[in-house]
């Protein structure tokens, strides 16, 4: 079982640990001694902390600066414990470390009391939906074991907690560096009944098994093998919930693509597993060869299947160092998914040190607490996190450092996204010219229209669009092949590798003006997908977008006008391109 323990910098977390560490025998043979030593030799009081302290910052500054793990047993199980920082400046790590917890122990001091820290942890926990909770008031040395103390902080803290729905299991006085309270009780609290914090942790309910769950497989990648025959493509990832067998229906999310799984791969290994299960990194080949994309996540068809959608209510707690603003570009990355995402609503912001709540901000402040809603430019499959916190748990990222975590509370019906409202506002504000469109198509004979080629990288369709161009200028026609490589080098110098959606919005706006001056407009995109085509369709519209797929085709939703399985003719495909545009009066022979 994991069991975080959190508490406000000093209050004496770790001190709690090492205790519990050294009280149950669970140290390596020879550590508590050599720390010991160690503290002789530089004239240091030894604390039980330093056992756990295994970054040599935080022993010469004396705090938890990252989040460590160690591992004990008692009598009842084997647990994981992770150490948490508890300073303001480390609160990121914190709730990294605290996200794989499966219970909390909470870590107040007796002499300084609830700090504004302890409230936060406190409402952590609950975001991170850790209901498993319990309280140690540590320090009470500090205090003459003064029972009117420890109780003035149980009443304190648990009002606070019940009003963020978190209901402590128990709350326990102790001692950590008198080893009082850890692993059982001397006179100095005869006043209190209850267990030890190692007995509240063998009361701790295990949750229910991830096995048991529904299957969730996020897709990392995808490796293909063509060594000696070998034409394998194995769909590769980490299971995080449920397990599944060779020759069961499985569907990819959110391209709702279904397969069968025909293989589960295993490297080195005399017999191949024939099942794969929660916590497995691991393969699989499919029956049929669909098109998939890292991100999608696989379950079981006959499993309840994960939400999917661009738009979804979560909780964040931000930590950048500049506020989330609305309509900034983020990235987000829930479960293997990495797409940009905005922030469109703020409904109540929190101030988890006050519980005092505020609505409608228009941005949210570093170590705020928010319930708002995110866009993403593309579908995402999710789940509730208190359903499956695996997959409905996210980080956003700013500017390539991670600036806040949340859940997904549930995701929100589709209404008018953001692509839409841009071109509303594009259109109602464009300055239209003085030549109707009808007299451009007159002019040249043409109706203009952006014929994108779409395919695998290496389908050869940039040659042939260079061709089609030439075979339509050769005959009159008013056409451009936009080549990728001079959109890289020249509108879209400024982006990076990993902006390939704002690449799309580009080329849509550039087709969009090609189009408006009438012209016929061939470009090229690679592994283009089903939103991507239909962004290209809305930026510009009203004019009319030809799709032509050369080779496999990879959409789903979107359907081709044009698909070419062969392309290595080139003369027949252009041919075929070439009365496709007539049949549909793109190619006008005349106009009345």
């Amino acid at each position: 079982m994991n069991v975080v323990v959190i508490g406000h910098v000093d209050h004496g977390k770790s001190t709690v640990i090492g205790r519990l560490l050294a009280d149950t025998g669970s140290l390596p043979e020879g550590k508590l001694e050599q720390v010991r030593e160690n503290c002789r030799i530089n004239s240091k009081p030894f604390e039980y902390a330093f056992l756990l302290d295994a970054l040599k910052d935080e022993q010469s500054q004396g705090i938890t600066i990252d989040s460590a793990r160690c591992f004990f047993s008692s009598r009842k199980r084997d647990y994981i414990i992770i150490d948490a920082p508890g300073h303001v400046e480390f609160v990121k790590n914190m709730v990294t470390g605290a996200a794989r917890a499966q219970a909390g122990l909470l870590v107040i001091d007796a002499k300084e009391g609830v700090q504004e820290n302890s409230r936060r942890h406190g409402y952590l926990l609950s975001m991170l939906g850790i209901n498993s909770i319990a309280v140690c008031v540590n320090k009470m040395d500090l205090v003459d074991y003064d029972q009117a103390v420890y109780e003035s902080i149980v009443t304190e803290y648990r009002e606070f907690l019940e009003k963020i729905n978190l209901h402590p299991r128990v709350f326990v006085p102790a001692s950590a560096r008198d080893g009082e309270g850890i692993t059982s009780f001397s006179e100095n609290m005869s006043w209190y009944k209850g267990p030890d914090v190692l007995e509240v942790f063998d009361s701790f309910e295990q949750p229910a098994k991830k096995i048991d769950k529904p299957l969730r497989f996020p897709v990392q990648d995808i490796y293909r093998f063509t060594k000696e025959g070998d034409d394998r493509r194995i769909v590769a990832g980490r299971i995080e919930t449920g397990e599944v067998k060779t020759g069961e229906d499985v569907m990819f999310l959110p391209s709702g693509k279904k397969s069968r799984i025909a293989s589960v791969e295993a490297f080195n290994v005399s017999d191949k597993p024939t099942r794969a299960y929660t916590g497995q990194s691991t393969g699989f080949t499919l029956e049929n060869q669909i098109y998939i994309r890292p991100g999608e996540v696989m379950v079981k068809e006959s499993d309840p299947p994960c939400r999917t959608g661009t738009r979804f209510k979560a909780n964040i707690f931000w930590l950048g160092r500049h506020p989330m603003i609305k309509d900034k570009r983020y990235k987000i990355k829930l479960a293997g998914a990495r797409e940009s995402v905005w922030l469109r609503e703020v409904n109540t912001v929190l101030d988890a040190s006050s519980l005092s709540a505020s609505d409608k901000r228009e941005q949210i402040e570093r170590l705020d607490v928010a319930e708002c809603v995110l866009e993403t430019i593309k579908p995402l499959a999710f789940d509730i996190a208190t359903e499956i916190a695996e997959t409905g748990r996210f980080v956003i990222i700013d500017n390539y450092e991670i600036s806040g975590g949340g859940i997904v509370l549930e995701n929100e019906p589709e209404g008018k996204d953001r692509l839409t409202e841009h071109v509303e506002h594009r259109d109602n504000a464009w300055q239209r010219s003085d030549i109707a469109k009808d007299r451009r198509t007159a002019r040249y004979n043409q109706r203009s229209a952006l014929v994108l080629i779409t395919g695998p990288a290496d389908a050869g369709k940039s040659k042939l669009a260079k061709q089609l161009e030439a075979s339509l200028f050769d005959s009159g026609r008013m056409v451009y092949y936009l080549g990728i490589a001079n959109t890289m080098l020249g509108i879209d110098s400024d982006l990076n590798a990993g902006s390939k959606d704002e690449h799309i919005r580009r080329l849509g706006e550039i087709s969009h003006l090609f189009n408006d001056a009438g012209l016929i407009l061939i470009a090229t995109a690679s592994d283009i997908d089903d939103y991507e085509v239909n962004a290209i369709k809305k930026l510009n519209s009203p004019n009319d977008c030809v799709v032509v797929t050369i080779g496999e085709h990879r959409l789903n939703t979107e359907k081709s006008d044009l698909h070419v399985p062969d392309a290595s003719k080139h003369n027949e495909v252009i041919n075929t391109i070439r009365e496709y545009l007539t049949e549909h009066k793109y190619l006008i022979e005349y106009y009345l």
